[in-house]
Parts: C-alpha cells; structure tokens; sequence
C-alpha cells in the first residue's frame, strides 16, 4: 500500500511547481508540455479570482508563452509582448511565480511587463502597438553589433497590429533584413471586438476566402500560418523550423481569448478584467447591495445619450474602448452615429476635427493616458484650428492598479499650454453633465473634460440640466484666514476635510473648475480676502492647475503664499487608489495634516 501511495503522489505532482525558469522548462518533453498548459492556467485563475487584473488575455496565450520560451533561449532571445495584458503566465514561468500573488499590489510586481522587475522583460509595455517598433530597434542593434545569431520576437494581438504606429513598424521592418519575428495573436477581440477592414481581411484568411494577395508578404515579410494557437506540438514545430529562418518573419496563430474558463470564453469582455471571482464556475463575486453613486463613464455615457436624443449633430468617437468608456450606450441605441475606430487615437482626434468642420458636434471620448498618443493632433488639427471638438478624457488622474503607464496625471499640463483650448474638470456627476450640455449648445474653441475612473459622489445625479458660464469659479464656502482652491473630483475630499477642521469657519473652499481659462475674477478676491492659499489637484504640480495660480498672482503683482498639492515629479506607482494617493501625498490624512497646521500657523 505503501508503494501505492508513493506512485499515487508523484503522478499527481505538479509539473509547475518544479519551473523557476525557462531552463526549467526547458527539461520537460514535449508530451508535457499540455499538462503543463493546464497547470499555468489553473494557477493564473486560482490568483487572479482572489487578487483581480488581467485574465482572458493570458488564459488566450498559455500555449503560446509556453512554446516561446521552450523554443527559444531567452533572456538572451528578445521577447516583447504588445501590451502586455497577456503577460501573467510569461512572469510566472520566468521566476515570479512565488510572488504572482502581489501582481498589481502595492509593492509587488507590475500587471505589465516592466525592465526593471526582470531580465526577462525585455520592454515595458503598457499601451499597446509599440511591440514592432521596439523590437526592430533592439535586432537593428544586434546586426550593428555583430550579433546576428539572437533572435527578436514580437507578440501581436489582432487589435493592436492595426493601430497606425504598428503599421509604420511593419513597413520599416519590411524593408531590413533583420532576424525579427512578429506573432500575430489573433483572437478577434482587445477589450473589445475588434474593428475595421483589416479585421474583415483577417477573418477571411482564417477562412480561406481571402484574395490572393496576402498583405503581410505584400510588406515583403515571411508569412506562415494561420495556425492553432492552442495546439503545443505544431505551435514547437513551427518556432523551431521559423527559428532557423534569417529574416523578417510574421507567424498568424488563432487563439480563443479566455481559453480554459468557459466564462471567460463566453464573455470575453467582461473577462478581459472581471474583478474578483469563483475560479470553479467562473461567477462573478456579487457587489456590495448596498445603492452606490454611478461610475463617472456611465454618467457620461447615459448623458450623451439624452443629450444626442434632442441634438441630431452630435456624434461619438472612441479608439477601441467602447465599453471602457460607456459610449457602448450610444453605440447600442444610436449605432450610425456612433464610432470605435479602433486602436487608433491620433486617427480619432483628426477625424473628429473634419466632422466638426462640417458642423456636426463630435464628443471624442479617450482615456487621459492614451490622449498622450495624439499630442499634434489635438495642437494641429485641433486647436490651431479652433475647431470646437468636445473631447471628454476618462481615467483622469491617478487610476490606481494599472499603475505608471496608465495614470492620466499629465493632462492638465499638457493641455493648458495649447492656445484656443478649454480645459474643465468637474467636481461631480452633475457639473459633468451640465458641462456636457454647455459644449453641446455651441462653443467657438475645443474644449477638454477630464474626470476621474471610478464612481462620483451622489445618487440622484440625473439633474435638469443647466448651462456653465465658461472660465467660472463656484465658491463653495467662504472664510476668512485659509483658501483651498480645488479642480475635480478631489474636491469632495476637501469639502469632508474641512468639516472635520478644529475651525473651519476660517477656510473658504473654492471649486475652480475651469483649470483654462482661469476665473481670474474670483481669484483676485480670493487674493484679497485671504493670508494663505492652498490648491489641491490629481495631476502633476509641474504645469498644472497650482501653477497656473501661481503665474497670474506674479501677474498681478501678488505675493500671498501659495501652497501647491497635486501628483509629484516622479511617475506614481500600482497599488490601490487609496494608495497611490498617499504615495502622492494627496490623501486625506496628508492634506488634513497640512491644513490645520497651516491654520495653526495663521493663529
């Protein structure tokens, strides 16, 4: 019996409890290999229910992840994955799967691939469509340098590869003679389906209908494919025989987003990040049943709705992010007059720009950090112009887990130094809707709203609506020693700090809500009323709304202090939102701290 028990315990022992490291993986056979597929899956489920992030991308490229490090001898082979959603089981194999557990937590790894973390992550990579152009650069690098047995290998995902900076990778690439091979990840979906022609022609090579040309040899690129992505055994193949091969190289597989949890498979939306849930059924844990105010994005959503309802000019735009956003709402009711472009922001800004010349009222709706990406073309196309684009930024200010790469905590700065722009922030659900409805009455400049992730403040938010007079203050209380000047969402933090104050009758509280132009009206009597000033913002301190105030008090020849309290120059970490506030010192505690002593000071 003995005996029995001995052999019972080591067919059942775990293949991936013994790899720290792709040498490790690498001791395996190939008949192993699926079994192990299947443990990586399990564990990445098991973390991700309790822990949330990013799970039915990395479920989609088990095989794949596996395959590629089997294959090939990385670090020292290049291995960037666009994005980098999908990277769970690459960090787990490559010595972090004993700390998988602190993914997106404070402290503990990042969700994404990040240099500093690991040798093994060759390029941070959290927005998408940046793999091709990176890993041109590095084989570039290796032919200059003489190194020209390494490999370089890209992962693609079908949504990403259409974004214009992908294409401009290709058509470079197309033209070296590089050892670089792009995997093109095709599932038909990023967080959403995917969009455009180039999906249609996808979609008819995976049938066998498309014409004869195929694009990627047209870019003089190496084509093989498609095949399974699911499949170990051809995916191995396949890697070994390309690996032999000098050149640029495009391999085409087919994956099934969320693989492996039936949900997940289902639902690919929701289960691109579901939060937390039943690894066994794949259930949704349910919410608290306690009535909370909406998400700022639903507001947003539901608004343009009612707004577009009475105004047939107005029209949506969103780049790939439809449900992120809430414009799905519009998309659902009103599907011709409203727009996913695709990964495509600068494409986005632009073409908003030739509506709006045509009198329709575009509400181009982007995530602050990925309005980053269409720079000119909110200076050129835009604001140069005077072109009257509504663009509407969600996830302003710091987002919490997804961390650096995605904190929309530059726009305030970026923005308020184009001319012709308007840049509001609101401080609650209704000063977004009425802000909505004042841009959607006619403005002659573009306007920017940017307001936060996460929910607002009130649950009877549905407000008539009424119109905002632009470049006005709304003075929410008034004092006599302190004045704390706030722009958006955290406001509402200040509002709560200064009822818990010892003497709050001395603190007035100003909602600025225009960051540009400036009520410099009020300000001049915010100057003369009060000894001290403190403004508190979501975005940096380096250009943002503090400063601004700063720039017209030496104006105006006024030398009252000013205390500034906003995002530092240094990039946020992940952690919980709760935290990464603390790290930037606009918490509830820090600013509290500093207010009562500096009313204490005023004493």
């Amino acid at each position: 019996m003995a005996r029995i028990d001995t052999f019972v315990f080591y067919s059942l022992e775990r293949l991936l409890s013994h790899i720290d490291s792709p040498e490790d993986l690498k001791k395996l056979t190939l008949d192993e290999l699926p079994r192990l597929a299947q443990e990586l899956r399990e564990f990445i489920i098991d973390i991700v229910s309790t822990k949330e992030g990013h799970l039915g991308a990395s479920l989609g490229v088990v095989e794949l992840t596996i395959a590629l490090h089997y294959v090939f001898n990385t670090p020292y082979d290049k291995l960037i994955w666009d994005v980098g959603h999908q990277a769970y089981g690459h960090k787990i194999l490559t010595g972090r799967k004993e700390i998988f557990d602190t993914n997106r937590q404070l402290g503990g790894i990042s969700g994404f691939p990040k240099r500093s973390e690991s040798e093994y992550d060759d390029f941070g990579t959290g927005h998408s469509s940046t793999a091709i152009s990176a890993i041109l650069g590095m084989a570039m690098a290796s032919k200059l340098k003489g190194d020209l047995s390494k490999q370089h290998i890209a992962v693609v995902g079908d949504a990403s590869i259409a974004s214009g900076m992908a294409f401009e990778g290709l058509n470079h690439l197309g033209v070296t003679d590089v050892n670089a091979l792009i995997i093109l990840n095709d599932n038909a979906i990023g967080i959403d389906p995917s969009v455009g022609a180039l999906k249609k022609y996808l979609t008819n090579v995976k049938a066998g209908t498309a014409k004869d040309e195929n694009i990627f040899e047209c870019l003089n690129l190496n084509y093989s494919g498609p095949i399974d992505g699911h499949d170990l055994k051809k995916l191995v193949d396949e890697l070994e025989r390309l690996k032999q091969l000098d050149g640029p190289k495009l391999l085409h597989i087919i994956t099934t987003k969320g693989k492996g949890l039936k949900r997940a498979e289902e639902d690919q939306v929701v289960y691109h990040a579901p939060g937390k849930f039943d690894k066994v059924t794949g259930e949704r844990l349910p919410k608290s049943g306690e009535e909370e105010p909406p998400k700022y994005q639903d507001v947003f959503g539901h608004t343009l709705v009612e707004l577009a309802e009475n105004n047939p000019n107005i029209v949506g735009i969103t780049p790939a992010m439809p449900s992120g956003s809430s414009l799905k709402f519009m998309m659902d009711k009103m599907p011709h007059r409203a727009f996913d472009v695709g990964i495509a922001e600068q494409h986005a800004v632009t073409l908003a720009a030739g509506m709006a010349t045509q009198g329709l009222v575009p509400f181009c709706n982007i995530y602050s950090t990925f309005l980053q990406r269409a720079y000119d073309q909110v200076i050129h196309d835009v604001a140069l112009q005077k072109l009257p684009v509504i663009f509407c930024l969600d996830r302003a200010g710091l987002v919490g887990q997804d961390g650096p790469t995605h904190h929309g905590v530059f726009d305030m700065a970026f923005l308020r130094c184009i001319p012709n722009l308007i840049l509001f922030a609101p401080m609650n659900e209704m000063e977004l809707r009425n802000m909505m409805y004042t841009a959607q009455l006619g403005l002659d400049l573009p306007i920017a709203i940017r307001y936060p992730r996460g929910r607002g403040v009130n649950l009877d938010w549905k407000n008539k609506f009424e119109k905002i007079e632009i470049g006005t203050a709304r003075c929410l209380k008034k004092g006599s020693k302190l004045a704390i000047l706030t722009v958006g969402h955290v406001g509402n933090t200040v509002t709560e700090i200064i009822s818990k104050l010892d003497e709050p009758e001395e603190v007035g509280h100003y909602d600025m809500r225009f960051v540009k132009p400036l009520d410099k009206e009020t300000l001049q009597t915010i100057f003369s009323t009060y000894d001290q000033i403190i403004t508190v913002e979501d975005g940096t301190i380096m250009g943002g709304f503090g400063s601004s105030v700063l720039e017209f008090a030496n104006e105006v020849g006024v030398s009252i202090p000013v205390s500034i309290f906003g995002i530092p120059d240094d990039f946020i970490e992940h952690g919980e939102m709760t935290e990464t506030h603390q790290l930037a010192g606009i918490d509830f505690d820090t600013l509290f701290s500093h207010i009562q002593s500096t009313l204490n000071q005023c004493d």
